[in-house]
């Protein structure tokens, strides 16, 4: 095979419609968008209007308190997880396993308000992990096989 016998699998590149270019073409003058009105017009997000009528988003009541801008998000690290980047030799259960080696690893991405542990598969090691939340059910299964959980988070009670 050489350069100049390369071709694109077919019906890989799609030509473009061109748009208002006659009448013969099918999609001339109104070029496909009828006659007048706001979806006639260039620029226009009519998500949500319903011509006049009070639009649904206002209709219906809003209850409750949204506490999302100050909620913490933690990211989730499962036991499970944890025990296959052990195999892979990402991480090594000698040492204690803190958020930077976690991230380090690649075993989570970016730490935003910390990492929460949860017992979602099964850990075959001792491990002495610090983390700054964990599950109850986390905390047993890693102290079962004799590790240690130490929680560097702030409890909720002492907020």
């Amino acid at each position: 095979m050489r350069l100049n016998e390369l071709k694109d699998n077919p019906g890989a590149r799609k030509r473009r419609k061109r748009v208002g270019r006659g009448p013969g073409s099918g999609m001339g003058k109104t070029s496909g968008r009828g006659i007048k009105g706001a979806k006639a017009r260039s620029g226009t997000a009519i998500n949500g209007y319903e011509g006049g009528q009070m639009p649904i988003y206002r209709r219906l009541p809003k209850r409750g308190f949204d506490n999302s801008a100050f909620a913490r998000r933690y990211v989730i690290i499962n036991l499970g997880i944890l025990e296959k980047f052990i195999e892979r030799g990402r991480i090594d259960p000698a040492q204690p396993v803190t958020e930077e080696v976690l991230r380090a690893s690649g075993a989570v991405g970016r730490v935003g308000d910390g990492v929460r542990l949860l017992a979602k598969g099964r850990l075959t090691r001792k491990l002495d992990i610090e983390v700054t939340g964990a599950s109850r059910a986390a905390i047993a299964a890693v102290e079962a096989l004799g590790g240690t959980v130490t929680l560097t988070g702030v409890p909720r009670a002492a907020e």
